[in-house]
């Protein structure tokens, strides 16, 4: 696919040289949604402009042919005027500015709607249209709204206006203020003929505020109707309720009609306040961004117009999709950790900001929760630009974020659900998405696309699963330990081994470490499996020490391991069974393993160290390990992570970070073992930096037992090296 087709499918245009960027004023609703119009772009799509246009021109000259025969009595009825109407209509322009509503309107109506359906009453459509078409400039000036807007707002309230006053009229309600003066008051025919204008008026006025929405957001129209009745049609009735107390009051005494601004001004009040409740319903306080409630609702609105679309094409090829990229930050948790929770909550904002800008009007961005984010893009030509969001993402987080001084990389894996591919409802597409997610971070993926494979509950991993705590079940031979040795940089010496768990599958051959780790660790089977491992390091280091062997060799444990508080008591009763010194047994964690309910694994860290037991922390330097860790655990070594060893030669930033670690290392006293040494300049490197410990395939390959003996009889350190 040309890229070209793919950034047209997220809506971007070509610029003058030729690259794609994204139109100005794309926009899909936002998840607070204010109401009808407020929440629309400051500029229309270009896809969808034509038939806006259109219907903003038919919407004019339906105004000006309904209003325009009636707007010949205006001068007549202003000669005629008496101080109420002028007040009334003074009134009707204060309501609109900001001193009175500050920075926000009445749903989707203007407060002056009170006072020119008053006027609509007491004077007529003659004089009640251009006193709300005023109070629309003033609005519209204080919002700065484009002029489509302010010219479909004239057009919208001109027309419900001329349709409550063809009420009135067919209805034989006069003019309260001049036709019924010194008449008695309406009965109750003349009151149900108000209503029912009042009714009319906000049924014209939401009717057409919901089209405007739907073209512009190319929404479903019925949908779009029950939103905003649902959402607006309370204020709108309960300002137009004020319109013949406003006459009332009038024909009593004018200067009456201003105490009626105080319950509107707490009306106005009221509505800010179920506004601001409703907008921090589904909006993320600490970014901003709307929240898990508001994607769920924006889904479901979207789904259906889809499904809208779908019917429309009657069976037709349709190759438009809408998306769900689910992402959340790596090693975030270690950042609060190191750093404080501030830093962390600075970090969530700034990468908030990065992906609203990143995304624009090509879709929503919201906070689901702690470091978890999501990105729906409702309108993609196919399944193939997912790969472009998803990219495009990527990139905004690509730059370290810069806090304080400090620069903090931040990374993402990306997953991807496709409506309606993957799920047709958002609790199946967030979780699609998840599996997604974690299969690009399982692949060291920036981003992938759900698929049936990567799902953790598959028939294949169920049967692996099974076939795995078969093979513990029967002490199969297909499950083995494999030693590869760890070498003095200094002397050559072999200082200790590490044991690696291998699995020769009957039928699949060898399944790798991180497939086991995957399909075992959130099971009870990885309880087992540790147990396995330790029971066969144990069995073999005893055996070892019966054949004159003394060594050190190292175990991996998870952190579901240490949260058991019997791991130590079973390990020092297999220690003493099988006759071996706890100090020749050491055992390896991740910095992950200190993230998680740090406070237990650090009683069961400290009751190995009591025991004899060595602690190693490996992989260190891939995450945001807090130093205090370093001070605070009872560790004997660390170890440095491979991804950097293996890049020390060739780049610089690598060899500046291992040369770091090792020198804090020492510092702390630890010894310092680095992992993926594969070549000979890597090593004279490690030795001139000062670390003590290698490990990797330059001095020997991970083997079974009894091939690690045969190895160690051959081996021979070399006698003066460099």
């Amino acid at each position: 696919m040309e890229a070209g087709t793919v950034y047209r499918s997220i809506r971007a245009t070509p610029d003058a040289g030729g690259e794609w960027r994204r139109p100005v004023g794309h926009y899909e609703r936002s998840g607070t949604d204010p109401g009808a119009l407020e929440d629309l772009p400051r500029e229309v799509p270009p896809d969808r402009l034509r038939r806006f246009v259109m219907w903003i021109l038919v919407g004019v000259a339906a105004a000006l042919a309904v209003t325009a025969p009636v707007l010949v009595d205006l001068p007549a009825a202003l000669r005629a005027a008496d101080p109420a109407l002028w007040l009334i209509a003074g009134l009707a322009l204060v309501v609109d500015t900001r001193w009175f509503t500050g920075r926000q309107r009445f749903a989707t109506v203007y407060p002056s709607v009170a006072f020119t359906f008053a006027l609509l009453l007491g004077w007529g459509v003659a004089v009640a249209v251009p006193a709300q078409a005023l109070a629309v400039v003033v609005s519209s000036l204080r919002r700065r709204d484009p002029l489509w807007r302010l010219v479909y707002d004239q057009a919208r309230y001109a027309l419900s206006l001329a349709a409550a006053g063809g009420v009135l009229a067919l209805a034989g309600v006069p003019r309260l203020a001049v036709d019924a003066a010194g008449v008695a008051w309406p009965d109750v025919a003349t009151v149900g003929a108000i209503a029912l204008a009042g009714v009319v008026w906000a049924a014209v006025n939401l009717l057409l505020a919901a089209t405007a929405s739907a073209l512009v957001l190319d929404a479903g129209w019925i949908a779009e109707v029950k939103r905003i009745v649902r959402q607006n049609g309370r204020a709108t009735l309960s300002l137009l309720a004020l319109g013949p107390l406003v006459v009332a009051t009038g024909a009593l005494n004018p200067l009456l009609v201003v105490l009626t601004l105080v319950p509107l001004f707490i009306f106005g009040q009221h509505t800010r306040h179920t506004t601001e409740e409703a907008r921090k319903a589904t909006t993320d306080e600490l970014t901003g961004l709307p929240n898990r409630k508001a994607l769920y609702a924006h889904v479901q609105t979207q789904a259906r117009t889809y499904g809208q679309f779908r019917r429309r094409r009657r069976g037709r090829p349709d190759e438009r999709r809408m998306a769900l990229l689910l992402l959340d930050i790596d090693q975030f948790r270690r950042v609060n950790e190191a750093l404080g929770h501030g830093v962390g909550d600075r970090l969530l904002v700034a990468v908030a900001a990065r992906l609203r800008e990143a995304i624009g009007g090509d879709g929503l961005v919201t906070r689901l929760g702690g470091d978890e984010f999501a990105v729906l893009a409702p309108r993609l030509v196919d399944s193939e630009a997912v790969g472009v969001l998803a990219g495009r993402v990527a990139d905004a987080l690509a730059d370290p974020v810069v806090l304080d001084g400090l620069p903090l990389d931040v990374t993402a894996a990306i997953g991807a659900a496709i409506y309606p591919d993957h799920g047709t409802d958002v609790i199946t597409l967030l979780r699609r998405a998840e599996v997604a997610m974690y299969d690009a971070k399982d692949h060291s993926a920036t981003w992938a696309v759900y698929t049936p494979d990567a799902e953790q509950h598959s028939p294949e991993r169920l049967e692996l699963l099974a076939d795995l705590r078969r093979a513990l079940d029967s002490g199969s031979a297909e499950l083995e330990l494999h030693y590869q040795p760890q070498i003095d940089l200094a002397t050559g010496q072999i200082c200790g081994a590490e044991s690696l768990l291998r699995w020769s599958h009957p039928q699949r051959g060898f399944i790798s470490p991180d497939m086991i780790i995957r399909i075992a660790e959130h099971t009870a089977i990885m309880r087992r499996l540790t147990a396995r491992v330790i029971e066969e390091a144990v069995s073999q280091l005893a055996k070892w020490r019966a054949d004159g062997l003394h060594l050190r060799v190292s175990v991996n444990v998870s952190a579901r391991d240490l949260h058991r508080g019997e791991f130590v008591d079973d390990l020092a009763e297999l220690l003493a069974e099988r006759g071996v010194p706890a100090n020749q047994l050491q055992i390896e964690i991740t910095e992950g393993a200190l993230m998680a309910d740090s406070r237990r694994v650090l009683l069961t860290l400290h009751r190995l160290d009591r025991l004899g037991v060595a602690l190693s922390l490996d992989d260190f330097g891939t995450g945001y390990s807090s130093l205090t860790h370093l001070r605070r655990l009872p560790l004997a070594e660390v170890k440095i992570d491979k991804s950097f060893v293996l890049g020390m030669a060739t780049d610089t930033d690598d060899n500046a970070i291992v040369g770091s670690i090792i020198d804090l290392g020492r510092r702390l006293g630890l010894r310092v073992v680095a992992e993926g040494v594969e070549d000979e300049e890597t090593r004279r490197m490690l030795l001139a930096a000062g670390c003590e410990v290698g490990q990797g395939w330059y001095f020997a390959r991970p083997m079974p037992a009894d091939a690690f003996v045969a190895w160690l009889a051959r081996y021979r350190a070399p006698e003066a090296p460099a």
